[in-house]
């Protein structure tokens, strides 16, 4: 009877966790607006391929998250990073490819080459694809923050285990949503024809750079207000 009278809460804990998670995480990651990025590594591949890269890449995000949101902390203690020197690092990343992309022209050779072989493609689902263009620093950062809150957050209602699976429900969700936009961003897109894909590719190009400008400011920020 106890452990009835205690469903709802242990429930309740599992969805408030669930939707802090997605809400924190979806907008940065914005699987949408990151496919005519997909598109444009994975143009020339075939459908099979392009499925098989999507689902790569949709586990090695929930991978990623996973590891972040749990053991993120830690992993950043055993090497002495800090996490103002990941977003730096990340933020460069991001913001060259976006600049890269943004700055693609149709006379650039690499519109020019043949398409890359499905093995050089698929060797490219962790980086840059997974990290830093799906998972980046940014969602590095909101996964951290939210792993080194959790222990505190279910202390204070003793409800670890719905807490932390409702938190892993949520990334899953967010990874789903990656593997959905990519394998079907093609035929989602197609519908604004090639100059409106263009438009749509450049335009998320220049979110990109701006995010990566963005993470690169906020860790020169946290540095600043450290000394």
């Amino acid at each position: 009877m106890q452990a009835i009278a205690l469903l709802p809460e242990a429930l309740g804990s599992f969805v408030s966790s669930l939707l802090f998670v997605v809400a924190a995480l979806f907008p940065i990651v914005n699987p949408l607006g990151m496919a005519p990025i997909f598109l444009s590594y994975a143009a020339g591949a075939d459908a099979g391929t392009r499925d098989h890269l999507a689902r790569r890449i949709a586990y090695n995000s929930f991978a990623l998250a996973t590891v972040s949101l749990i053991a993120g902390s830690y992993i950043l203690h055993f090497f002495g990073l800090s996490l103002p020197a990941v977003q730096i690092g990340g933020g460069l990343v991001v913001a060259a490819t976006g600049w890269r992309i943004l700055h693609r022209g149709a006379d650039d050779p690499q519109h020019k080459a043949p398409a890359p072989s499905p093995e050089a493609l698929l060797a490219s689902a962790f980086y840059p694809l997974t990290m830093p263009l799906t998972v980046g620093p940014g969602s590095i950062a909101v996964m951290l923050a939210i792993g080194s809150n959790a222990p505190a957050a279910s202390a204070a209602n003793d409800y670890l285990v719905p807490h932390a699976i409702g938190g892993l429900a949520g990334v899953a969700i967010v990874a789903l949503s990656v593997y959905l936009s990519y394998r079907y961003a093609e035929p989602i897109l197609r519908r604004l024809g090639d100059s409106g894909v263009n438009v749509f590719l450049r335009l998320s190009a220049f979110i990109l750079l701006c995010l990566g400008v963005q993470i690169l400011l906020n860790g020169y920020h946290a540095i600043a207000q450290a000394g």
